[in-house]
């Protein structure tokens, strides 16, 4: 009788588990929000701008790093863009002891250039 209620409650689990997933599926991008991910690809990718892969792995990369973590399943980590907003625009906030360069707080990337990438990496 334990292993039927356990069995249950792992098909039930499941099932709320998929039916979330199914909830949470992306809408249609628009011709404006794709332009606005490429660029923020491009600054990302860009060794003198965003340079987010000297430290990450990000699929489509050349010569990543490996001393932040894969930037995969963004939306599953970061649901609230505005928090993966703040960690880019200053990780030490919420970790004093990062080494992730605070790029909207030195003035290293635009608060534009900031929310293209934030578009960007969100999509991963």
């Amino acid at each position: 009788m334990r292993q039927r209620s356990s069995l249950i409650a792992t098909v039930v689990s499941v099932a709320a588990l998929l039916g979330g997933m199914a909830m949470t599926a992306s809408a249609p991008v628009s011709a404006a929000d794709a332009s606005v991910v490429e660029e923020g690809k491009k600054l990302s990718f860009d060794r003198k701008l965003g340079n987010c892969l000297a430290c990450h792995q990000i699929e489509g990369g050349d010569l990543a790093g490996n001393i932040g973590p894969p930037l995969v399943a963004m939306k599953a980590r970061y649901p609230d863009k505005a928090k993966l907003r703040a960690q880019i625009w200053d990780a030490t906030e919420v970790n004093p002891n990062s080494i992730m360069p605070p790029f909207g707080r030195h003035k290293i990337v635009s608060d534009t250039d900031i929310d293209k990438i934030v578009e960007f990496i969100h999509t991963l």
